[in-house]
């Protein structure tokens, strides 16, 4: 689900991403055992990664068409096939109708794409593990779809790496199950599997941060705890500076050479606007030939695999549940 350039500390650190993960519902299980030797990660965590792996053109099409199955698809269109499906999108998008469209429709346009991109990814993943498909996943089916049939739940029997993990992901479960019914529905799902994005799940991605990271407990985290170095590890001068250049200007708002509560939420967590924005002005450099500050309909289309992707190959025609794509 794509905001692709975003988090290259976020490597180092391994923390907490936005949706537009391509992969698939069966490989989309961020909390297998193979995740352990990773250090945990959390669901928030691998979407970060995941995203951060992205090509800018899988980001740029995904932003477009808030869906990576749909992403995927058009790269497998013609041109011919992919202006066609692209111009109808861009009647939906031209609000004002002007054959026109502005960096605030984009903008609008996108930020619609990511809610789109997290729902599509997490309803996946609930159909998943939704394994009596009642419409509701209990934390059982969710354990044991992610962490395998043979696991012994019971807290008595959790150690090392997958203990923490799994206890780490059970508070977020709960926190997320908004009645308190022991289970989610898809919009409590989608909570969880996203709870970067959700302002009541801070105070939880915040705690549990703030355990991983914060090596000397004192409520802050600098910049060795936030480099997280691994022993042995030794990272090139240039990495470093760039890291120190990003703790330093981006992160440590106030200067103090570490980052506070609200410091680390802003790191931690995706301002999808500012993403937008980056976004908006990447496409625009990409298709605004005549610099008037529009994309004409046909400056789109001439640059419409920027936008949308496509290759001369053999077209399957499977896009019909797409509710976008209903009238093509």
């Amino acid at each position: 689900m794509g905001r692709a350039d975003l988090f290259c500390v976020l490597i180092a650190l391994c923390i907490f991403s936005h949706s537009f993960d391509g992969l698939d519902a069966a490989s989309a299980h961020i909390h297998s055992h193979e995740r352990e030797a990773d250090g945990a990660l959390l669901p928030e965590e691998h979407n970060r990664i995941h995203r951060e792996h992205q090509s800018h053109s899988e980001f740029d099409h995904e932003a477009i068409l808030g869906s990576a199955k749909e992403a995927e698809e058009f790269d497998n269109l013609s041109p011919e096939e992919s202006k066609r499906r692209l111009g109808i999108l861009l009647t939906k998008m031209d609000v004002n109708g002007d054959k026109h469209i502005d960096r605030s429709e984009l903008h609008a346009w996108i930020m619609r794409s990511f809610k789109m991109l997290s729902e599509e990814e997490a309803g996946d993943r609930f159909e998943d593990a939704d394994e009596d498909n009642n419409g509701f996943v209990t934390w059982l089916e969710y354990a044991k779809n992610s962490f395998g049939e043979d696991t012994d739940f019971s807290d008595d029997h959790l150690e090392g790496a997958h203990e923490k993990l799994m206890k780490n992901e059970k508070v977020m479960f709960e926190a997320a199950d908004s009645n308190k019914d022991g289970k989610l529905d898809r919009l409590e799902f989608l909570v969880f599997q996203f709870p970067e994005e959700n302002p009541a799940m801070h105070p939880h991605v915040l705690a549990q941060t703030l355990e991983e990271k914060d090596k000397d407990s004192d409520g802050f985290i600098n910049f060795e705890e936030f480099l997280d170095r691994k022993e042995g590890d030794s990272p090139e001068k240039e990495y470093l500076i760039v890291q120190e250049q990003k703790f330093n200007g981006e992160f440590d708002k106030d200067g103090d050479g570490r980052l506070n509560s609200a410091e680390i939420l802003s790191w931690i967590t995706p301002n999808n606007d500012d993403i937008a924005k980056d976004e908006v002005d990447h496409l625009f450099a990409s298709a605004d030939d005549d610099h008037d500050d529009m994309l004409s309909f046909e400056e789109i289309l001439e640059h419409h695999d920027v936008f949308v992707g496509s290759e001369a190959t053999d077209y399957g025609d499977h896009l019909q549940n797409m509710h976008l794509f209903d009238e093509l």
